[in-house]
């Protein structure tokens, strides 16, 4: 009996994925890394990305793939500062939430797009958990993952993605990260020195990428006394 059990353990361990293994990548826009540029100086929390992103994409009412979260900051010495935080899907380089999924329903693209296969989707919640950027959910109407995508089935026909089109302080770049003319890397290139990522010590390697982000959010606003929560949307 014992030995039957441990065989069956092995087994069952066997199947469990490799949070530490990365997937082949799929088919995508050949030759391209999309990533994005958020200028916090320049959000102005009107929430236009967050509507225009539920109007294209329509989620469940209440659920959302971007979002502008309102933070108060206490500093000593000075009034408290209000922040807007536009909060999406990273499209990370070394993406937790893809090696996690059992049935290789999250996958990630050549162009470095993580999207998530619907039909093979079991609604396990496992990559939910991986996510330390809490940017994904479980889709109240179709019970599988749900996320950011950087609107790939726009970007496939040439358009901007719906949050940086509606942006109206133009906070939002989106572009190929691989052509050293395009816009974003201009961007980047002339406020290297500014750039920030969130939780950059989870060495995810995000490719959203921020300026003017406030030293209090760099390694997450979880259990800080000095930062507060204001509004969600």
């Amino acid at each position: 009996m014992a030995t039957g059990f441990g065989l069956a353990g092995s087994a069952q361990a066997a199947m469990l994925p490799d949070p530490t293994h990365q997937p082949a990548r799929r088919p995508g826009m050949a030759g391209k890394r999309f990533g994005m540029l958020v200028d916090i100086r320049k959000c102005i929390g009107c929430q236009a990305c967050t509507v225009s992103c539920s109007v294209e994409n329509q989620p469940p009412i209440g659920q959302f793939r971007t979002t502008v979260l309102q933070y108060e900051i206490d500093r000593p010495g000075s009034s408290p500062a209000m922040v807007s935080l536009p909060r999406l899907c990273n499209h990370c380089e070394a993406p937790p939430c893809v090696p996690v999924c059992p049935v290789q329903a999250t996958f990630q693209r050549e162009d470095g797009i993580v999207l998530v296969d619907n039909e093979r989707c079991v609604g396990c919640g496992y990559c939910v958990q991986a996510c330390p950027y809490d940017a994904r959910f479980i889709n109240h109407e179709t019970q599988t993952a749900d996320k950011c995508t950087f609107c790939e089935h726009r970007l496939e026909a040439g358009l901007l993605p719906a949050c940086v089109e509606s942006c109206v302080g133009g906070a939002r770049v989106i572009g190929d990260l691989n052509d050293p003319d395009s816009e974003i890397q201009r961007r980047m290139q002339a406020h290297k020195e500014q750039l920030q990522v969130l939780k950059p010590g989870m060495q995810t390697e995000p490719r959203v990428f921020y300026i003017g982000l406030p030293e209090e959010f760099v390694n997450g606003v979880d259990g800080q006394a000095s930062v507060r929560l204001v509004a969600e949307h």
